[in-house]
């Protein structure tokens, strides 16, 4: 700074100096009752019953411009609840929770196309599940024709199982 420029300085306020000429209103104090809800009460069976789930709409709404043969679409999903009434003989869990569909594909012709594998290849099943696969899938209204592709690669293995499988042989 040159010597001829003085500059004005504001010091700050002392901790102890009021600094506001007029103290600001205080907030009323929190009463009871203004907390009171004076709707009726809930019985008990209100109180432990079920509320709306606001998920479940959006959760259930499908998407839109989807193909039906699509996943998600109208005639996957009904190949795939299909496929989920066919039970292993050996373990009580449909074939589809069991991780034994690899895929289901619905072509534009509605021919549906469902790569499966079987536990092992010396499965007691493993000449008459194929054909049960196919016959279901191919009774789907609206399936033109239903062909199984089996396949032993990848090999089948219990992580493949959905949670719904293991909870259900207790491995959860």
């Amino acid at each position: 700074m040159s010597e001829g420029q003085d500059k004005e300085f504001v010091a700050a306020p002392a901790p102890n100096e009021d600094v506001l000429s007029e103290a600001p209103p205080k907030p009323p104090r929190a009463r009871v009752e203004d907390a009171v809800d004076d709707s009726p009460p809930e019985s008990i069976g209100e109180k432990l019953g079920r509320k709306r789930d606001y998920l479940e709409g959006f959760l259930q709404k499908k998407p839109e411009g989807l193909k039906s043969g699509e996943p998600g679409g109208d005639l996957y999903e009904a190949v795939v609840s299909a496929l989920k009434e066919i039970y292993d003989p050996e373990i009580p869990v449909n074939i589809y929770d069991l991780g034994l569909i690899y895929g289901v594909e619905i072509s534009d012709e509605a021919d549906a196309i469902v790569t499966m594998t079987l536990t092992t290849p010396h499965c007691p099943v493993a000449e008459t599940m194929p054909g049960e696969v196919e016959l279901r899938a191919a009774s789907v209204p609206g399936v033109r024709d239903a062909e199984v592709n089996l396949v032993w690669d990848p090999p089948w293995g219990p992580e493949k199982m959905t949670d719904e499988a293991r909870l259900e042989l207790g491995m959860l």
